[in-house]
Order: structure tokens, then sequence, then C-alpha cells
């Protein structure tokens, strides 16, 4: 049986003060709601923040992970941050090929690859991010930009090393926007993206979490986790509101 998952990524917010008060209030109400949630729960957040959230949420049912991650291991590489950086901080996660990473810092689907190949090698459990954007959604090409971006890590890995790897399907004009794809619109996304996990490896296709990311909140999380191929989701804004991230992962079934 597949495992669930619902992560939160912080994006570039939080401070000291913000985070405690944040994750006191989730460590609280995870434990009065620890009988009703079926999925795992996780927060991504800024590399600064690591030493406080790995401390706060030490031996609690919160897993905690990046947002991003270098390439390379090590060297003259001013700024980044590699995944054995991150596996210091005892990291479980870490997101790659975040829509804004695509569109913002122009990652390729190349650069992409080998980022997520890092974070496998290190041991940690790569969230994989694939979507469309409007334009392309309007065109038809959809599928053929999901697939490209899938395929373009999918082949350059063993699926024997694939085992901790999550992907999400987040539509790129449902983030930030409040537009929200349809249950069975994400429905049919994620359907075919299994299908293109099986023709790579079967068995990879049946234990691979797909999580739904695109403007996700308490009011939406139920119909979208009902569906057949959502196993949870990747949450943006509404990971920062501490009832509201409770609420979105007891709406996993």
């Amino acid at each position: 049986m597949r495992r669930k998952l619902v992560a939160g990524n912080w994006k570039m917010n939080g401070s000291l003060e913000a985070n405690a008060r944040l994750l006191a209030a989730l460590l609280e109400l995870s434990a009065k709601e620890s009988g009703s949630m079926k999925a795992e729960m996780a927060v991504c957040i800024p590399f600064p923040y690591l030493p406080q959230v790995a401390q706060l949420l030490q031996g609690s049912q919160i897993a905690w992970g990046a947002q991003t991650l270098s390439e390379f291991d090590s060297g003259a590489y001013t700024g980044e941050v590699s995944a054995s950086m991150l596996s210091d901080f005892q990291c479980q996660y870490v997101i790659v090929g975040h829509s804004e990473r695509r569109q913002v810092f122009k990652e390729s689907n190349l650069q992409i690859a080998q980022k997520l190949r890092a974070a496998i090698t290190a041991g940690l459990s790569p969230i994989l991010c694939v979507g469309e954007t409007l334009e392309e959604r309007e065109s038809g090409e959809t599928l053929s930009v999901v697939y490209e971006q899938l395929d373009s890590v999918l082949n350059t890995l063993d699926p024997g090393s694939c085992e901790k790897l999550v992907i999400a399907y987040e539509p790129v004009w449902a983030i930030g926007t409040g537009k929200t794809a349809k249950p069975e619109q994400a429905q049919e996304i994620h359907a075919a993206l299994r299908s293109r996990l099986s023709e790579f490896d079967k068995a990879l296709a049946e234990m691979t979490p797909l999580l739904y990311g695109g403007s996700v909140k308490a009011d939406n999380a139920e119909s979208l986790f009902g569906q057949t191929d959502i196993d949870g989701g990747l949450i943006g804004g509404a990971s920062l509101k501490a009832q509201d991230f409770i609420d979105i992962c007891k709406a996993v079934a």
C-alpha cells in the first residue's frame, strides 16, 4: 500500500519567532489529532532555519526537509547547499524542480535530474515537481510537458534507486493564484503519471506517492485526496497556518 504524505512548502517565509509559534501549534494539534490522520507530515523550510526546525521537531511525528539543493556535493559553488549538508541536519525530504525553480531560476530538466540523483545518493527522499503552465494546458500540451519533465529524470536512474521518490503534480496555473484543478482534472494527470511510471517499472509505479500541489486548502482537500491516484499534497500558503495544515492532513483518506 502506498504511503500517504502531506508536505508543507514554506517557500521564502519565516522568522525564528514565527517558526517557533507555528511549529508549537503544529505539534500540539498533531498530537491531539494523531488518531484521525493517516498521512505522514513534513515541512520543507528555508535553509537558515534547518537547525531550529531540526531541534524543535526532533522526536516528533513531523519530518522536515529543504526546498532545493545543489547538484554538486562540494567545491567552489558559492551560495549552494549540498545534499550531504542537508543530511547533517537530518533532513528526510527535499523538493526538486519546483515550478518556481524552473521558471524564476531557469533550472533545466538536465539540472533537475542531476539534483534528484544527488538527493537519492545522499539518502534523501526527493519530491520531484512536474506541471504545465496555463498556456501549455490551453494548447493541449499538458501530457507532453509533464512526461518530458518526468522522463528526463527517470532516464538517468535505476529503478532500484527510486524507492524514496515522491512525485508532485503542480499545475503552474494553480499555484498561488487561487485556482485549483478540479479533482477529476488532477486525477487524470495523476493517473497518466502513474501509467508513465509503470512503463519504467511497474513495482515503482505502485509504490510511488503522487502528490497534488496547486492551491490546496482545507475546503478542497478532501475532494482532491479522495481521487484514486492522489496520495497527498504539496502545500504552499496553507502550510503556514497550523490549523489549516492539520485540517488538510486529516483530509487524506
